[in-house]
């Protein structure tokens, strides 16, 4: 079985358990469900930061906050309608990503990790003191969404249309991470100098993975937003770029079948050892441990998606040249 099929069949029967779960539990579960398919939105975004281009960054929670505030802003102060807060959201989200992408991927390693933690806390204390933001207190009354003339109301609703999103950024991350520009992405992950010496434009190359990233998270978080009916600072702190990290080493970096898995996991696995009260996250973080010590490249290594799968050589990267996508002669 090639990879390509493997991966085709993990994922449908991933899907075909999601559309089965709601049918097979109660609300308190779907709820859960549904903040696991947040998550997989979120940790397929930073894969593309991470996995792909690798690039480390800890304050990816500041492009689920702004995508988040946008809608609620826009859906409290000026009335307006869901669908149309998607557009906005996704755009200050890639501007700030650019922002902060255009100055700080010149770095690299850990310095590039200070820089993208100081962002994420950043947007946290902007937040918790803007009064268009709500301040400490945040956005409440967040309307719910109206999709189509259907109003979302329930669990199951919003499970279903989370779970529809969730299936089209897994699409469209694996599509990208098989195309040209997610193979300039590999060749500056694991060589950036020689990366630059085959022709690619790594400035620009990392610059479009943070942005996509931050587009990705954006969305996520205007669909929290309308979710919860309400928006405030805490939930984005440090802790929550951590969470979504772990889901992508968990499941494998630069992997989006294992990416899909580790959010899963990081989600449900604390749901499973609530009996153990405040200990659960001492027990979930020894078990990270374990897991990492016996599989230290992941639930399902990026190596089991990049075999190739067919004798044809692959496509070269793209370079700096905006004219078109030749390569430069090597």
């Amino acid at each position: 079985m090639s990879v390509l099929k493997k991966r085709t069949a993990v994922l449908t029967v991933l899907l075909l358990a999601a559309l089965a779960f709601p049918f097979m539990t109660n609300n308190y579960w779907i709820d859960v469900a549904t903040l696991a398919l947040l998550y997989i939105i979120m940790a397929q975004g930073l894969n593309v930061v991470a996995g792909y281009a690798g690039l480390l960054d800890l304050g990816y929670a500041a492009f689920f906050a702004i995508g988040a505030y946008t809608t609620g802003i826009l859906m409290t102060a000026y009335e307006w309608p869901f669908l149309m807060t998607l557009p906005v959201a996704a755009l200050f989200s890639a501007i700030s990503g650019a922002i902060i992408g255009a100055p700080s991927l010149r770095l690299r390693s850990d310095y590039l990790a200070v820089v993208t933690l100081g962002f994420g806390e950043i947007i946290r204390i902007t937040a918790t003191n803007l009064e268009i933001t709500g301040t400490a207190t945040g956005i409440f009354g967040i309307p719910s969404p109206n999709i189509g003339g259907y109003e979302l109301k329930s669990q199951l609703d919003f499970y279903i249309v989370i779970l529809i999103l969730a299936v089209i950024t897994i699409f469209v991350t694996a599509r990208l991470g098989r195309s040209r520009i997610g193979r300039a992405w590999t060749y500056i992950r694991e060589d950036e100098d020689a990366a630059e010496a085959m022709g690619v434009d790594r400035v620009r190359m990392k610059l479009l993975a943070f942005v996509i990233g931050a587009i990705i998270g954006g969305l996520a978080g205007s669909f929290f937003a309308v979710k919860m009916g309400a928006v405030a600072p805490h939930s984005f702190k440090v802790l929550q770029s951590i969470m979504i990290l772990l889901a992508v080493v968990l499941g494998g970096i630069g992997s989006v079948t294992g990416v899909t898995i580790g959010a899963i996991l990081v989600i449900v696995l604390p749901e499973f050892l609530r009996n153990v009260s405040d200990w659960r996250y001492l027990v979930f973080g020894l078990l990270m441990i374990i897991m990492m010590l016996f599989r230290p490249q992941g639930l399902w290594p990026a190596k089991y998606e990049t075999e190739p799968e067919s004798d044809e050589p692959p496509s070269p990267p793209i370079t700096g040249d905006h004219s078109d996508l030749d390569v430069k002669s090597q």
